[in-house]
């Protein structure tokens, strides 16, 4: 390889109306130490110079070109003399250099924007929510005109996926609840010598709050995500086109056997919830403060009004109806890409937790005074 000279850069002697490069403006001579930033530096003192002389340039490849083509304002200058092969190289940079990117904009006025963008795109997910709840409503009376021909099939299997494979998980993570909860309280209620109000505490947290919203988050994160990934791979597959197609609606083919399946299940699985967490309870009472489960079990229809199991009932029915409509949401509105599949499966799962959550607030506020 011949030996490779400096890049040169200089003016005529009759002033600055002419540059003239030198040398070689390649990477390796570019990178020599000082090299490039000495160029930079005179680059910088000749801007406006409109008559540029390539000629005794020796070699040019695309890193010398393209530090000429920025320093030219990415446009061709008004005089250029340089050889064919020079203009080539120049060109090519030309075609595939990228502009530098806008600066972003601050300020109040992107930032209002963004929140309205924000806004409308939740606004859009509410009317679609909508949508949902009043399809739901027309299937179901359709479906009490015509029995006969409901999905019950697949309402059944969704009993059975959603419901009785759910029991093993929700019954472990209850358990272990009560028997954290008991031992936690244990501890407090000694300091007062209160050991056997620990039923009345343990039976209104877990059979009114804890029971019915534990088993809700574990089925919004189990069958609320596999909802959302089963209708979003009928996306994906275009199953949902062919559906439409056929005439087959979505709502009752779709929705309403999820929507009715999980109304079924979930006030099932919070019950069962609720004995696992309280079985915990009665484990952890006996073995931390002595409190044999037939005391247990005995003082509690007294602690806690049955009113408080009915409020606990009614509120999973709600909760397994919103998890179910929430996704199907997101699952009908999954594109037919994968990325597109996952973010709708995770958003799904996000959103039905955070409605438990606020519906359960909502039940609290307004049944305030129930079973106390």
């Amino acid at each position: 390889m011949p030996e490779l000279s400096p890049p040169t850069l200089s003016h005529d002697a009759a002033g600055a109306a002419r540059v003239r490069l030198g040398g070689d403006w390649v990477a390796a001579a570019l990178a020599e130490r000082g090299q490039a930033r000495r160029l930079l530096r005179q680059l910088r003192a000749s801007a406006g110079v409109a008559d540029w002389d390539l000629s005794a340039v020796a070699r040019l490849d695309h890193i010398g070109a393209q530090l000429l083509w920025h320093h030219w304002g990415r446009r061709w200058p008004q005089q250029l003399q340089a050889s064919s092969a020079q203009r080539a190289m120049i060109a090519r940079v030309a075609e595939f250099a990228s502009a530098p990117p806008a600066p972003e904009r601050t300020g109040l006025g992107p930032a209002l924007d963004n929140l309205g963008a924000q806004v409308m795109h939740g606004l859009d997910h509410l009317l679609h929510l909508v949508q949902l709840i009043g399809q739901l409503l027309l299937d179901v009376l359709r479906l009490l005109r015509q029995p006969l021909r409901g999905p019950w099939r697949d309402i059944s299997g969704h009993l059975y996926g959603m419901g009785a494979k759910a029991l093993p998980i929700t019954a472990l993570v209850g358990f272990l609840i009560g028997v954290v909860l008991a031992y936690l309280m244990s501890l407090q209620l000694r300091q007062f010598g209160a050991e056997a109000f620990i039923v009345n505490i343990l039976g209104i947290s877990l059979i009114r709050e804890l029971g019915p919203m534990l088993g809700a988050i574990l089925v919004a994160g189990r069958s609320g995500s596999a909802i959302t990934a089963q209708i979003g791979v009928m996306r994906v597959t275009e199953e949902l086109d062919a559906m439409r197609v056929m005439g087959i609606p979505h709502g009752f083919r779709l929705v309403m056997p999820r929507a009715l399946a999980l109304a079924v299940a979930m006030p099932l699985i919070a019950l069962w919830t609720t004995l696992a967490a309280l079985a915990g309870g009665m484990l952890a009472a006996d073995l931390a403060m002595g409190i044999s489960p037939a005391y247990f079990a005995q003082a509690l229809p007294a602690a806690v009004q049955v009113s408080n199991l009915w409020l606990a009932m009614g509120k999973s029915v709600v909760f397994g109806i919103f998890i179910a409509l929430i996704g199907c949401h997101w699952g009908l509105r999954v594109k037919p890409n994968t990325q597109s599949l996952g973010q709708g499966t995770t958003a799904s799962v996000v959103s039905a937790i955070t409605m438990v959550i606020i519906v359960d607030a909502l039940f609290a506020v307004a049944f305030k005074n129930l079973g106390f």
